[in-house]
């Protein structure tokens, strides 16, 4: 009897969280992984030593050898199509594939749940994944984090027919190819939690945004369901007159599903949801904000639409204890809390404050920002001036810049400090790690809450902060 050969999978940029999930799926679906990545340290580090994955050292022609992959898959990062390592494998006749589009061919032959929007993807992906994990779907996902706590991994082959995916609107490789990445999908279901300007090297203004959502939401089969939140204009804007149904939520009561009454207790946020005009009832979530309530009650939609009742909705989300990055709680040290944050559009930081206030409001709310590329943070700057006001104090280190941009001396961090304390005086500048955690030592006082905010490297200075901390305290 013939041995039927594994396939194989080179990740070329392994580490990055996108990729490490695809990796963490691949693997469950029987193949044989490998891939390369520059020697940093990553969140997804442990998952990937988890799988005993080998991970090759840089970029480079040979890493690839001659060996046959079934296919190679390309982070956007470090160069894209024009890496050294996809223009070998193209040499090599290899099948080439943009992590964009593979998530697409993977898709197909699912029923698809595509999870779109500035802010909120991963957390409602990941709370689909949990709910319709939970209920027995077995369903497969790929989900922008290192970690859905209580799940495990972001990545995931599953055997039912759902295929969740985290729907991004970056460039597919943006050196070569400014296609949406989302556009590769082709889901039945799509939700859109919100649509804002973010990604200035992508999109000119937030019309050529709403522009590439249009497209995505176009996609969508007249069987299928688009399912946007009603609050956010840009959203309704873009959906009018699409060929799909659309199905809206919201605090609004233009809502097809509206939270009429919502409240927070101690470590728990709670809600109560009409849908023309029967009463659903209370949903609880063991996370905080707002716009997480938002996310739940998207998801909420999605799992009914799957067949699961109400009730057992209730009970399943109840079970989602947030992910890796997102209101990451680090420790408690005494009566100070530290917590980590994603958060790197300027309603990303203003919604995680406002969460942390209204769970903690006897606490005292430092900020560390670490704020990502000049092109976010110049097409931004007034917004990102005017995100720290419900702190009590925020601290923000110098433009973390992103690998695929050149360094613009126009834009600074000392300016977007000066232009914050024109609003509120809550703000101050230290360049980095070194100049922030002694400041912090000197002002931090029992029962403040410091929370790490940025996309860059910030999510590596965990260990030094907390013991700075605890340095103190002794």
């Amino acid at each position: 009897m013939q041995i039927k050969k594994k396939k194989t999978a080179y990740l070329v940029g392994i580490k990055g969280i996108a990729m490490t999930a695809l990796a963490v799926y691949l693997v469950e679906k029987g193949f044989d992984v490998t891939g390369s990545d520059i020697d940093e340290h990553f969140p997804t580090d442990p998952v990937l030593e988890k799988l005993k994955i080998k991970i090759k050292r840089g970029f480079k022609p040979d890493n690839l050898g001659q060996r046959k992959y079934d296919y190679v898959v390309v982070t956007g990062a470090h160069g894209g199509m024009t890496n050294p390592e996809a223009q070998q494998a193209k040499k090599n006749k290899l099948s080439v594939y943009m992590h964009g589009q593979f998530i697409g061919e993977l898709m197909k032959g699912k029923t698809g749940i595509s999870v779109a929007g500035c802010h909120g993807k991963t957390t409602t992906s990941s709370l689909i994944a949990t709910v319709m994990t939970l209920a027995g779907f077995d369903p497969s996902y790929l989900i922008g984090t290192a970690q859905i706590n209580g799940l495990g991994p972001a990545g995931h082959f599953g055997k039912g027919d759902y295929f969740i995916a985290e729907a991004d609107e970056y460039m597919t490789c943006p050196i070569t190819d400014s296609t949406p990445r989302f556009l590769w999908q082709s889901p039945k279901f799509l939700v859109i939690t919100n649509i804002e300007y973010d990604h200035p090297d992508a999109y000119r203004n937030i019309d050529k945004v709403k522009e590439a959502f249009r497209k995505f939401a176009m996609k969508i089969p007249r069987n299928g369901l688009v399912i946007s939140c009603v609050d956010n204009e840009n959203a309704m804007d873009t959906l009018k007159n699409i060929p799909a149904d659309v199905m809206t939520y919201g605090f609004s009561p233009l809502a097809d599903y509206q939270i009429t009454k919502h409240y927070f207790g101690d470590g728990v946020s709670f809600m109560r949801v009409k849908s023309h005009g029967l009463d659903l009832g209370e949903f609880m979530l063991k996370v905080p904000g707002k716009h997480n309530l938002l996310n739940a009650l998207a998801t909420a939609i999605v799992a009914n639409q799957t067949g699961i009742g109400w009730e057992k909705i209730k009970e399943l989300l109840k079970h989602y204890v947030g992910s890796k990055r997102r209101f990451e709680k680090l420790s408690q040290i005494d009566k100070i809390s530290i917590y980590d944050d994603y958060a790197h559009h300027p309603s990303e930081i203003k919604a995680t404050i406002s969460a942390a206030r209204q769970w903690f409001p006897e606490k005292r709310i430092i900020v560390i920002f670490q704020p990502h590329t000049y092109s976010r943070t110049k097409a931004l700057f007034s917004e990102f001036a005017r995100s720290f006001l419900e702190a009590d104090l925020a601290i923000v280190s110098e433009i973390y810049p992103s690998a695929r941009e050149k360094f613009d001396p126009t834009v600074n961090s000392k300016q977007l400090i000066i232009e914050a304390n024109r609003q509120k005086n809550n703000v101050i500048y230290k360049r980095s790690k070194e100049e922030i955690l002694p400041y912090l030592k000197s002002v931090v006082r029992n029962n403040d809450l410091i929370i790490t905010m940025g996309a860059g490297d910030i999510f590596t200075w965990r260990n030094d902060l907390i013991s700075a901390i605890k340095e103190m305290q002794k």
